[in-house]
């Protein structure tokens, strides 16, 4: 018995007359006929009392009839799901996150692929950006948000975000009372820097752009994530260096303020990796969703 058997079979069943359930499935009335014979040889039961006015089900076909509809529904239902899947709605993703992006960035991209792919499962894993290389080329995760990323020839970025810098100061600093701060007035202040761990790192960046603008930082802190890094600006340890999305976090006792006289490049991006022969249906779906958040969020700051 195979699914044909049991699709002609329903279309009898339901049509109570051979002819009709011909004309339903585009096909003659003979071979129809045949089809129905082999499956009650098959199965070694009468499903069907043939009488002038069409065909009955015996009881035993009224049992067939039912597990038949069951097993189509399932049949329906396996071949939606493999679609789905096939076109990246269905599934699981794996993400490595790191860094301030997760406070607010992130976040949002996340959001906008689950309402557009409810049916795929997110999964997401704290990793620095060695460790999510290490994972993408394990095939551990699949995606990996990250700043300042080496080209490597293994592994694809996608531009997410391009950000502007800020200054993150205690409400009680002397900075502070400025609307907006001269860069080359921090030569005189304690930075603290972040993140330490995998390197070229946000601390290289902020490192390079004091170089560019003429003197050597004074370094209080390097510590290993942004939160820490403005919990000890919020305690007095001295001000940082973060980007705009890092202003969403509201500690007591800091305040953010943008600066001027930055050297130009002195923006920070956001991208997010793959591996370069990964042909997943759910990542093209994912990184299909990541260009759109960057071209309608760059059209909105231009």
């Amino acid at each position: 018995m195979d699914l044909r058997h049991l699709r002609y079979f329903i279309a009898v069943a339901e049509e109570q007359n051979i002819g009709r359930a011909a004309a339903r499935l585009h096909i003659s009335q003979p071979p129809l006929t045949r089809q129905i014979q082999q499956l009650e040889e098959e199965l070694g039961v009468q499903l069907f009392i043939r009488t002038p006015r069409g065909m009955e089900l015996t009881p035993a076909g009224e049992l067939l009839l039912e597990e038949a509809r069951n097993i189509r529904s399932v049949v329906e239902q396996a071949t939606e799901r493999t679609q789905r899947a096939g076109q990246g709605k269905l599934g699981r993703l794996d993400i490595g996150i790191f860094g301030s992006a997760i406070i607010d960035i992130i976040p949002k991209v996340l959001a906008e692929f689950r309402a557009a792919y409810p049916e795929v499962k997110v999964v997401l894993h704290s990793m620095n950006k060695n460790e999510q290389i290490e994972a993408l080329r394990q095939r551990r995760i699949s995606v990996g948000f990250n700043r300042i990323i080496t080209p490597l020839p293994d592994i694809s970025s996608e531009l997410v975000a391009t950000e502007s810098l800020l200054l993150a100061i205690s409400a009680s600093h002397p900075l502070a009372q400025q609307a907006v701060v001269p860069f080359a007035a921090l030569a005189e202040h304690p930075l603290v820097l972040f993140p330490t761990g995998s390197r070229p790192s946000f601390i290289d960046r902020v490192i390079g752009l004091c170089q560019q603008a003429g003197f050597v930082p004074q370094v209080s802190q390097e510590v290993g994530d942004i939160v820490t890094a403005v919990a000890l600006v919020a305690s007095g340890f001295g001000a940082c260096l973060v980007s705009e999305s890092t202003a969403v976090l509201a500690l007591p006792g800091v305040v953010y303020r943008p600066l001027s006289g930055l050297p130009d490049n002195a923006r920070i991006d956001l991208s997010c990796m793959s591996r370069s022969d990964d042909r997943s249906p759910i990542l093209a779906a994912f990184i299909g969703v990541v260009r759109a958040y960057r071209e309608r969020t760059a059209g909105a700051d231009a």
